[in-house]
């Protein structure tokens, strides 16, 4: 029996197109796939963008991806060696991840998995997300891919599914 879990990065507060909302979207995406497949989740936490209004979030997220930065996560990485599957996701700013995501990926070892990533979005799509992932794991079996428009996330459980239902799980 094949487990899976999901890892995923989502931004409560001030966000684009949704307002200031208490569950970021992509949290709300990672509960579905939970739900729907008994995922185990990880979270990646952390505090630097607690309270920012959406267009100095922006900012700051371009700027780190300019410079390269890997901003701190809450505690450590989880062991993945149990899983088969593993789910990434994030909201996509300024054309990909944000790079507090890149800073778990330099922890965390994906050979022979399968990696299904994932992505909320306001018009971006998948972006560059899938290309970064396969990069970041060049020895992992890298999906397609699924995106949902942030705001359809809180009506969207049944998108989730019929995605879900054509990977099989």
């Amino acid at each position: 029996m094949s487990k899976s879990i999901v890892i995923f990065f989502s931004h409560a507060g001030d966000n684009y197109n949704v307002g200031n909302i208490e569950v970021g979207n992509t949290k709300i995406v990672a509960g579905y796939i939970s739900e729907l497949t008994g995922a185990d989740q990880f979270e990646i936490v952390t505090h630097k963008y607690d309270g920012m209004a959406y267009t100095p979030l922006i900012n700051l997220a371009q700027e780190e991806a300019d410079n390269g930065e890997l901003p701190p996560y809450e505690g450590s990485a989880p062991d993945l060696g149990q899983y088969d599957t593993v789910f990434i996701g994030g909201p996509v700013w300024w054309g990909t991840y944000p790079q507090v995501m890149f800073t778990l990926f330099k922890d965390i070892d994906l050979s022979g998995k399968t990696v299904v990533p994932f992505t909320t979005h306001e018009g971006s799509g998948l972006a560059n997300c899938v290309g970064d992932v396969k990069r970041a794991f060049p020895k992992a079996n890298v999906t397609q891919g699924f995106a949902i428009y942030g705001h359809e996330v809180r009506t969207g459980k049944a998108k989730v599914e019929k995605w879900l239902s054509g990977l099989g799980h």
